[in-house]
């Protein structure tokens, strides 16, 4: 159907200014490019129990009242949303003692429109986001104000505040019935339910606001808010997962668990921490940042189609975070603190150079349900949405990390006040600013990774160092020297290309402003010379289990129809696939930490009917892995982190039936090559994506695809291996001939 938006536009006033607004900065609004309700339908999903789901997310949660490990419901901490009463007791403090930014950031608040007496709320029975009858504005004007009037309450304890707080929220939820609308209706209750829950946080700590009152509030958030917040990660609305951006996902996880916190519902909550940990959506942890370039720079998930959009799904992933911080879990810190590289990509993205031109900053060719993006978006730049003080505090403040691009964001933005379309609870100015907590941190995930033959190396810096020296050993010896020096404000990278094979082993040193050394890092090692990260011979000939002579003990498991059969050499045993359920499972995290890498192996083929097989396939969904796909007309390798939609591929002629033939995948840098029986049969020069990049999978699988719906490999292998380098040709040759 087309959609015509002068038209839609032209129908109200209201809307008219909505929507221009909306499209200036980005915000979220709910058209096509949001939605997804005509995307393609989803495929059949592969899990590691051996069975298969249509659609559904691996992290849902039980709904059982238990944490989701067997033990008994937790105990949440009140107030433990966006904030703490040890939060309210240091803005108190701070406002006494006349100190900036806070006086500022109070400023903002009490200057806002929203947190003034006088004006009686306005709910509706039935809110609509999306479609016909859209009226949430009513929604967003009330919640704002709900949560800004709790807060000045909280700070000033002028309990007129508070009484017109109680009132905003009473009078929601003895009036509105439904939640409804179509597919928007799921951005309603993850923006509005987060906020809601915040406010009714708040509140809960104020006496004239009665038990019955909060235990009514928790109900009418449990039931019409979580479930649309909980369908829509298990389904995405029925269409492919890919076809819905980060920030639909990113919504209803903070909505989901702020409802928990609320609700002292240890089961709402554990579902929304088990999907930001394993979920397949875009806006779980591994996929809200596509990719990790050089200097821990995170390519974020929207940031190839609008900045609006880009700092709408950043700012819910640290609200999620910080709630989940005030609640003892930490995940600001996973994945080597896999936000913060995302926080960095866009705070760059809208920051301007001396110059006054936007910076430039690498980028991934990035494809999925809505299209193929191939650099940062213009759209909406630069965007100022208040959302960057709790992650500056974080990981600045609390962890003393350098972070020098959400730095200068948070400091042009400062401080910060409300905006009119009400996605964020803003004014982070006055709740989040704190004091340093810890005097001084040392460099940190300093991570050593082989790319094209050299050392490329990425670290967090200490935030008080004015530079960081680069400084490598041999391995096992203390006598390091120094490479150079990254100061201040630049990425933290280092390339290391003048040693080309042995183990050598890195540290990097926080420096002051004379040169003198603050803290040093731990040290992370790394090996040129291709070292063997697995070596599965594949011929015990009995038993459940692949034996892993490689020195890591990644032994291997035999499943479903997988048995022994006849070797290449007279007399030996190989792994036998029946091509029905029969598979090799790999333990979780073989390939992390990879960048360069060849993988190889004896493969004997009886064939396939249809579709596409696997030789091996390492990943941990549908959306994340590294295969080898033999079919009847063609033989690929496959690369992505966006499901079939974004697979980088280098492909050649089927592979022939009936007889053993040897097959080997190097990657060295953006060059993949696929050998077969020792000849280059195909390469390319634009896989962007190396191992390290898919994270710590866990679905290794050697004659197992992770779509529920392709054929098991039907053959046998044998000396399956896995380097970490990229053997030349004449090395592939070499085993080819063993």
């Amino acid at each position: 159907m087309h959609f015509d938006l002068d038209a839609w536009l032209a129908s109200t006033s209201t809307r008219r200014q909505w929507m221009r607004g909306a499209l200036a900065t980005g915000g979220s609004l709910g058209l096509a490019a949001c939605g997804g309700s005509g995307g393609a339908q989803e495929a059949t999903v592969a899990v590691a129990d051996g069975s298969a789901t249509a659609g559904a997310g691996t992290g849902s949660g039980t709904g059982t009242g238990t944490t989701g490990t067997g033990t008994a419901a937790r105990v949440f901490a009140h107030p433990g949303l966006l904030h703490t009463e040890a939060d309210f007791t240091r803005m108190r403090t701070q406002l006494a003692a006349g100190r900036e930014p806070w006086v500022a950031g109070f400023r903002a608040l009490t200057s806002s429109g929203r947190a003034q007496l006088g004006r009686d709320p306005q709910p509706v029975a039935v809110c609509i986001r999306g479609g016909d009858g859209e009226n949430f504005r009513a929604m967003v004007e009330d919640v704002q104000r709900a949560y800004q009037l709790a807060l000045r309450w909280k700070v000033s304890n002028d309990v007129a505040y508070a009484n017109q707080a109680v009132r905003y929220l009473n009078a929601w939820v003895s009036t509105m019935t439904s939640l409804t609308g179509n597919n928007d209706r799921h951005l309603a209750a993850g923006i509005y339910g987060y906020q809601w829950a915040n406010a009714a946080e708040i509140m809960r700590t104020y006496s004239g606001w009665g038990a019955a009152e909060v235990a009514a509030c928790q109900q009418w958030l449990l039931t019409h808010f979580y479930p649309l917040q909980s369908s829509f990660l298990k389904t995405h609305a029925g269409s492919n997962v890919t076809n819905h951006w980060a920030n639909w996902d990113l919504v209803c996880l903070a909505g989901m668990l702020a409802v928990g916190v609320f609700a002292d519902r240890s089961d709402v909550y554990q579902e929304a921490i088990d999907y930001f940990n394993n979920g397949r959506g875009n806006g779980a942890a591994q996929h809200m940042v596509y990719a990790r370039h050089p200097g821990h720079m995170g390519q974020w998930q929207e940031s190839g189609r609008d900045q609006g959009h880009a700092t709408l799904s950043l700012g819910m992933a640290g609200y999620f975070c910080e709630m989940a911080w005030n609640q003892g879990d930490d995940l600001y810190g996973m994945d080597d603190n896999r936000l913060l590289a995302g926080a960095e990509y866009v705070a760059k993205s809208n920051l301007r150079d001396a110059s006054g031109a936007f910076y430039s900053l690498p980028f991934y060719v990035y494809s999925n349900r809505q299209g193929t993006r191939t650099a940062v978006s213009d759209g909406g730049r630069p965007n100022g949405r208040p959302c960057w003080e709790p992650i500056y505090n974080h990981y600045v403040k609390r962890k003393g990390l350098s972070a020098p691009w959400v730095s200068a964001l948070a400091a042009q933005l400062r401080p910060e006040g409300n905006t009119w379309l009400g996605d964020d609870l803003s004014f982070g100015t006055l709740t989040y600013t704190r004091d340093a907590d810890v005097s001084r941190a040392a460099p940190s995930g300093v991570q050593a990774i082989v790319r094209g033959g050299a050392v490329q190396l990425s670290w967090w810096g200490s935030a008080d160092a004015a530079a960081h020296a680069v400084l490598r050993a041999p391995a096992g010896s203390s006598s390091f020297v120094e490479l150079g020096r990254i100061n201040a404000g630049s990425l933290n990278t280092w390339t290391d290309a003048s040693v080309t094979q042995g183990r050598w082993q890195y540290q990097i040193r926080a420096l002051d402003g004379t040169g003198a050394t603050l803290a040093t890092s731990a040290t992370s090692t790394v090996d040129l010379d291709a070292p063997l990260l697995l070596s599965l011979p594949l011929d015990e000939g009995q038993g459940t289990t692949a034996r892993d002579v490689g020195g890591r003990n990644l032994t291997g498991t035999l499943k479903g129809g997988a048995t022994w059969g006849a070797g290449r050499r007279t007399g030996s045993q190989a792994l036998a696939l029946d091509g029905k359920t029969g598979h090799l499972e790999l333990p979780a995290g073989a390939l992390s930490g990879v960048g360069d890498v060849t993988l190889s192996g004896w493969v004997f083929w009886n064939g396939v009917s249809r579709g596409n097989a696997r030789v091996f396939d390492l990943g941990s969904t549908d959306i994340t892995y590294l295969t080898l796909l033999v079919s009847a007309d063609a033989m690929r390798v496959s690369v992505t982190n966006t499901s079939f939609f974004g697979e980088q591929t280098v492909s050649t002629a089927a592979l022939a039936t009936g007889r053993w033939v040897h097959l080997a995948v190097t990657l060295k840098d953006r060059t993949c090559t696929l050998y077969v029986d020792g000849s280059a049969a195909a390469s390319i020069d634009t896989m962007d994506l190396a191992p390290y990049q898919l994270g710590r999978t866990t679905q290794n699988w050697l004659g197992r695809s992770q779509y529920g719906g392709d054929p098991y490999f039907n053959g046998r292998l044998q000396d399956f291996r896995i380097h970490g380098g990229a053997l030349t040709a004449a090395q592939v040759l070499a085993l080819a001939q063993a």
